[in-house]
């Protein structure tokens, strides 16, 4: 999960309130998102199916909705809005918004809102959960027992990071970065904040561990590439909760099988899902997992209300409690 950049904020257009609007949600979501726009005076329509939408799908969904209730996985460009010319507001069950063409709903005049803050926690447990299992070798450990390979104790073996006086380079600093690091410090780790504005590569060289919450942006694709990867300090760890974009993974995967890097450990990936024969997945020292930042019951219920209160208010006419800034058309 990120914490985004905001883009530059318009008006927009004045609604007039609708008192039953038709909603399209397009998946089964925890927490009680269709309940509330339902008790709101609302029709809902859920897509039941439980693998993301196709965008035929998603266009048939959404063609005479008022309002959409979607998720990262769900692509809404310019195509999409052309198929729907009712649509007056979309709400991202996520924090980040890249999924969503935000000059191409400005220049319609369609609200966006996201679900900020409450999965902080959540996705920050997660990255610290992900850093000490790459620094002590958890997956290996555990194969290991497994696969009857775990024999006499072995002073040299399985030996890793210790944290405490290790330095953790946290790249983006918003909501979630802070939160990891405040994790980080509790384990008596050494804390650097990398903002926009300052020098990554000496940052990484600096860093035992870096930590990546930076939002995905064209300025941020591929932040870490080949000459970052280089810039590392050999032996680092790398960990990604935030967009799998933001890495290279060919130059990920070339660093882990000739060992200038410790491990790797990644909630995201590009693409998602990741095919089972891509050949990041052949890289040693590598974890990845399936994007479950967010996922604890207690944020994922938080992320469907504060989604479905965003779609409430932009169709009572009012503005989104947590509405994205959009730019100028």
């Amino acid at each position: 999960m990120t914490d985004p950049s905001p883009a530059t904020e318009i008006a927009l257009p004045q609604r007039a309130a609708l008192a039953r609007a038709r909603v399209a949600i397009t998946g089964e979501l925890p927490g009680s998102p269709e309940r509330l726009l339902r008790d709101a005076g609302h029709d809902v329509v859920v897509r039941s199916a439980a693998s993301p939408a196709t965008p035929e799908e998603l266009r048939a969904l959404a063609e005479d909705a008022d309002a959409l209730l979607c998720t990262l996985a769900d692509r809404v460009d310019q195509s999409l809005l052309d198929a729907a010319p009712r649509l007056r507001a979309i709400a991202n069950y996520a924090v980040g918004y890249d999924n969503i063409e935000l000059a191409a709903a400005a220049a319609r005049g369609v609200a966006v809102g996201n679900t900020p803050d409450v999965l902080t926690d959540a996705t920050a447990d997660l990255a610290m959960a992900l850093l000490l299992a790459a620094a002590r070798r958890l997956p290996e450990a555990e194969a290991d027992v497994r696969e009857g390979r775990w024999d006499d104790w072995n002073p040299r073996g399985l030996l890793g990071l210790e944290l405490r006086g290790a330095r953790l380079a946290i790249v983006g600093a918003g909501r979630i970065g802070q939160a990891v690091g405040e994790r980080a410090a509790a384990f008596g780790m050494e804390l650097e904040l990398v903002g926009r504005d300052d020098d990554l590569h000496a940052a990484l060289g600096r860093a035992d561990v870096v930590s990546l919450h930076a939002p995905l942006t064209p300025a941020t694709r591929h932040l870490i590439d080949a000459s970052a990867i280089a810039a590392m300090k050999p032996g680092a760890i790398l960990v990604n909760t935030a967009r799998g974009p933001l890495v290279d993974q060919v130059a990920l995967a070339d660093a882990l099988h000739r060992g200038r890097l410790r491990a790797a450990a990644l909630d995201v990936t590009d693409p998602e899902p990741l095919p089972v024969d891509d050949p990041l997945l052949a890289a040693p020292n590598l974890i990845v997992l399936p994007h479950i930042g967010s996922a604890t019951e207690r944020a994922r219920a938080a992320m469907g209300e504060r989604a479905a209160r965003n779609l409430i208010a932009a169709l009572a006419g009012d503005p989104m409690p947590w509405p994205v800034r959009l730019p100028s058309p």
